[in-house]
């Protein structure tokens, strides 16, 4: 089984949260004792490979957080936040495998490790890209409707009704579809949509509980998810 080197993306400002990012960045918020940064860099220890974070928005304090782990390596966007597909794109000199995964700082996990349910289903001969997904009732924390629609072959296109399944964010990608993007800063969204016409891009269901902590509620949710696990 592979074991991709792991980008937590962990760069934005933290905008939903109000206050509570008025003084830190969202990944370094508590959940359960434990600020978010470290619930990721648990799940991307469970199955992945060499591990990079960025960072941005009060990038000292994630730099001081992330001292004490002398395996994890720190790219500071500067002056400007380079969006999801350009702060992976200035890493991947870290990011050695084929292929490599994403984690979202703003997620926590109540089940196997997401990495292992991406890593057992992954097909480079017909994939370019790998989602982990949630049915959108599963989605705690979750605001708005789905994001995808899966056929019978795992194949994915876009449905953002109630009926869509739901991005947690970990996936695995070809890192070569970020290196070649002309930008220096983009969304992962423009490789996924021209993946989706090729019919690149494949989902897998996760097992276990999930919730976004993308917002001030999200962290109460998360907390009584982990706590009935």
């Amino acid at each position: 089984m592979i074991r991709p080197d792991v980008m937590i993306l962990a760069a934005g400002f933290g905008t939903r949260m109000g206050a509570l990012t008025a003084d830190r960045p969202k990944p370094l918020i508590e959940v359960a004792g434990r600020p978010l940064l470290d619930h990721a860099l648990e799940a991307a220890r469970d199955g992945g490979g060499r591990i990079t974070v960025n960072a941005h928005y009060r990038a000292d304090q994630i730099a001081a957080h992330l001292a004490q782990y002398a395996d994890i390596h720190l790219s500071v966007e500067t002056p400007a936040l380079l969006d999801s597909g350009g702060g992976v794109k200035r890493a991947l000199p870290q990011l050695r495998t084929t292929p490599i995964a994403t984690l979202n700082a703003d997620a926590v996990w109540a089940g196997p490790g997401p990495l292992r349910s991406l890593t057992g289903a992954w097909d480079a001969a017909r994939m370019s890209v790998l989602m982990l997904l949630v049915p959108r009732g599963r989605a705690i924390g979750r605001l708005g409707g789905g994001d995808v629609a899966m056929d019978a072959a795992g194949r994915l296109t876009w449905d953002r009704s109630e009926a869509g399944l739901v991005h947690t964010g970990a996936q695995l990608i070809d890192p070569a579809l970020v290196a070649d993007h002309p930008a220096t800063v983009f969304s992962l969204l423009d490789i996924w949509q021209e993946q989706m016409d090729r019919g690149r891009v494949f989902g897998v269901i996760y097992p276990g509980r999930w919730a976004d902590v993308g917002h001030p509620d999200g962290i109460a949710q998360a907390e009584a998810m982990l706590a009935d696990a």
